[in-house]
């Protein structure tokens, strides 16, 4: 690519106006959070504070028990931090693909009618778009509980996509069902994203790649920043070359599962804390949209 140079400035014109900063979409205020082991304190995050520009897409990295799961759970709010806050600025889904939430009594289209009324959204054209998208024909009217896992998961990614949201969470997902479902499924999302924000979490760098121009990297409670996402892999991949011995990926491995299950607790419990002390009040503010076919 050949370079130009600019004509200079006439005398006495006028500087061109500096382009406005962007907005911020999720900003962490000297976030911190911890999950007690058996023999230990794991330190998932340390008093981070970073504002994530609207539009972001940005690739997390590090190594297996480093709390990249976690950082998306508490950015969707399914998590509480122990300090600090996060701001969210924009309407954040929920993990793409997530189906842990299903009534396995409820319908299809049931669960899909309840999510509709969560954000204010049209129900029955929310129905029609999961229904055609994730190709379950007269299935969406039957019980959750009789889907296949595939069924059940297509029906998640359907009403993740049904959603207009300006940021998306991705925990190592993307697609799902046979070849030509993920084909649909791939172009839909990378058409959600072009005005919308991501953080994604994933293990293949090519994947993050294919995604992200911005990197996270989690290392020892500690997250760094970087505006190109190469630079953060190369962090990335330089700590793990740090590891010397099978029983350190042993001991982070283990580490990793007792975080999840500290994490899922801890999520229980805010759930039924919310369930608790919430008052009676008006319908729930209209945080979503409905996505256009």
């Amino acid at each position: 690519m050949c370079a130009t140079i600019a004509d200079p400035p006439r005398a006495g014109a006028e500087a061109a106006p500096a382009a406005p900063a962007p907005k911020p979409a999720i900003e962490f205020r000297d976030v911190s959070k911890a999950f007690l082991t058996p023999s230990s304190r794991k330190v998932v995050l340390d008093r981070l504070t970073l504002t994530l520009p609207a539009g972001a897409k940005v690739g997390v990295l590090g190594r297996n028990g480093a709390g990249k799961s976690t950082l998306l759970g508490m950015v969707g709010g399914i998590v509480r931090p122990d300090l600090g806050e996060i701001r969210r600025h924009v309407p954040v889904s929920w993990p793409l693909g997530f189906s842990g939430s299903f009534h396995a009594e409820l319908s299809g289209a049931q669960n899909i009618r309840f999510v509709a009324r969560i954000y204010g959204l049209d129900t029955d054209a929310l129905i029609a778009f999961v229904q055609e998208f994730a190709e379950l024909g007269d299935f969406i009217y039957m019980p959750v509980r009789s889907y296949s896992s595939g069924m059940k998961a297509r029906l998640a990614f359907g009403m993740s996509m049904g959603v207009a949201f300006d940021w998306y969470l991705v925990d190592e997902i993307t697609a799902v069902g046979d070849a030509a479902f993920k084909r649909k499924s791939l172009a839909v999302f990378k058409a959600r994203l072009r005005d919308a924000g991501l953080l994604m979490v994933s293990h293949s760098a090519n994947t993050l790649r294919s995604y992200c121009d911005k990197g996270l990297v989690l290392e020892n409670g500690k997250a760094r920043y970087f505006e190109d996402l190469e630079e953060a892999i190369a962090v990335h991949e330089a700590n793990l070359g740090a590891e010397v011995s099978p029983r350190a990926a042993a001991r982070a491995a283990r580490a990793e599962r007792m975080a999840e299950r500290a994490a899922a607790r801890a999520a229980r419990r805010a759930r039924i804390e919310d369930l608790r002390t919430a008052p009676d009040g008006p319908a729930p503010e209209r945080i979503g949209r409905l996505a256009p076919r």
